[in-house]
């Protein structure tokens, strides 16, 4: 694919926060992912309140298996197609498809099909666009404001969580699920306008045509990953860190805060507190631009978050659940930001879209699978042996870290 060379796009000396490119960039990427937030509080309390607590995690998995299957493909079209363009087309499906459901809601009471109908769809657009969000950032800011793109991005995204859950959970209260949908899709169609001016700078390995299959396309991206001597260990870490964490943290909270008589509300402080805690370790990259030893502050964080995931299940007091929720953001967030900052600032730019799509295919492509696991674990142990399983497996990740020298030694460039 040829990419037409906007000079304007980016001054090359510019800081990240004064380029007008990231700003869009940042803008529609955090109107995208308040709209994720509210959508996925709606999708889970909608499914807890109408099914099962097996039920319920098997709905949530329904977006994890096109994920899981599409994730590296839609790396491959990241790369090959160009992110900008694939971006806006999955924000419009998610906006289109979230609308639908709440009108839907608004007129009917349809069972758990519809819910699961409309998470196939979710899923099979996040295969290609979490990639294309990766690839964007070489395209409108130089190589050594990508650690401070990533910590912006990081705030952006924070900034969803800490926003969006309790907006969805008053959503909820106020109208019901369809309501959180209605929400979600404004808020997805927010983001359209500011994608549409984005302007992207080609990249040199952008010049020529592609010309190899998608299969070629991906076996030479997995290749590339598996012969780096950090992406390698650094996309075993990351899968290692969503296993343990996604599944607690989606169908896990959501069925602790109803055990406790939380109700939605109560759910939507608890992610608040995780994502305050996890946005002020984005703005600690975003500020400071870079963190010296990356790596080993990378593998303590994690094996230090482990012990704060692990806790939460055996915290009776809401204010006191959002405080160790808090800690939990900090410290798992700031093993996140120098992850994602190591993916962007040690791949050629020619293979982020396929590398990003590794590195996403743990969190929302494999580990959601373990939803009704998750679920039906919680249903008949309780809550509190299943949160010090997964936070086992995040201390793992967190010491395999340490362990892999190369990785243990990684820097931020300066």
């Amino acid at each position: 694919m040829t990419t037409t060379t906007t000079p304007a796009a980016v001054a090359p000396a510019r800081p990240a926060h004064r380029n007008r490119q990231v700003l869009r960039w940042l803008g529609a990427y955090t109107a995208s992912t308040l709209g994720d937030s509210v959508y996925y509080l709606g999708l889970s309390w909608a499914a807890v309140s109408s099914g099962t607590p097996a039920q319920a995690g098997l709905v949530m998995t329904v977006s994890a298996v096109p994920r899981a299957l599409l994730m590296l493909f839609g790396g491959v079209i990241a790369d090959r197609l160009g992110p900008r363009r694939v971006v806006i087309v999955s924000d419009t499906v998610r906006c289109l498809s979230t609308l639908g459901l709440a009108a839907i809601l608004f007129l009917a009471t349809p069972g758990l099909w519809v819910l699961a109908v409309v998470a196939l769809v979710f899923g099979t657009v996040d295969a290609v666009f979490l990639p294309a969000v990766g690839a964007l950032p070489p395209r409108i800011a130089d190589r050594d404001q990508l650690a401070r793109v990533q910590g912006m991005r990081g705030i952006g995204y924070r900034a969803g969580a800490v926003l969006g859950a309790p907006l969805g959970g008053l959503a909820v209260a106020l109208g019901g699920s369809a309501t959180a949908f209605a929400v979600a899709g404004v808020l997805f169609a927010l983001s359209l306008p500011l994608l549409c001016t984005l302007k992207l700078r080609s990249l040199p390995e952008e010049n020529g045509e592609s010309g190899g299959t998608a299969l070629r396309d991906l076996a030479d991206g997995l290749r590339y990953v598996r012969g780096h001597r950090v992406l390698g260990p650094l996309m075993i870490v990351i899968l290692l860190a969503d296993l343990g964490f996604v599944g607690p943290l989606n169908v896990g909270l959501a069925l602790l805060a109803e055990q406790r008589g939380w109700e939605a509300a109560g759910m939507g402080w608890v992610l608040f507190g995780f994502g305050a805690g996890a946005g002020s370790a984005s703005l600690l990259l975003t500020v400071r631009g870079r963190v010296p030893r990356a790596g080993a502050v990378m593998g303590w964080s994690m094996t230090l978050g482990a012990l704060s995931i692990g806790a939460l299940a055996f915290v009776p007091q809401l204010p006191l659940a959002v405080l160790v929720a808090g800690s939990v953001g900090l410290l798992a967030g700031l093993n996140g930001v120098l992850c994602g900052a190591l993916v962007q600032t040690e791949s050629d730019p020619a293979y982020l879209g396929r590398v990003s799509a590794v590195a996403s295919l743990g969190s929302l492509g494999l580990a959601p699978l373990s939803f009704p696991l998750t679920g039906a674990a919680i249903g008949l142990w309780g809550p509190g042996p299943v949160f010090v399983v997964s936070a086992s497996v995040c201390a793992l990740s967190g010491v395999f870290a340490l362990l892999v020298p190369a990785l243990r030694k990684a820097e931020l460039p300066k």
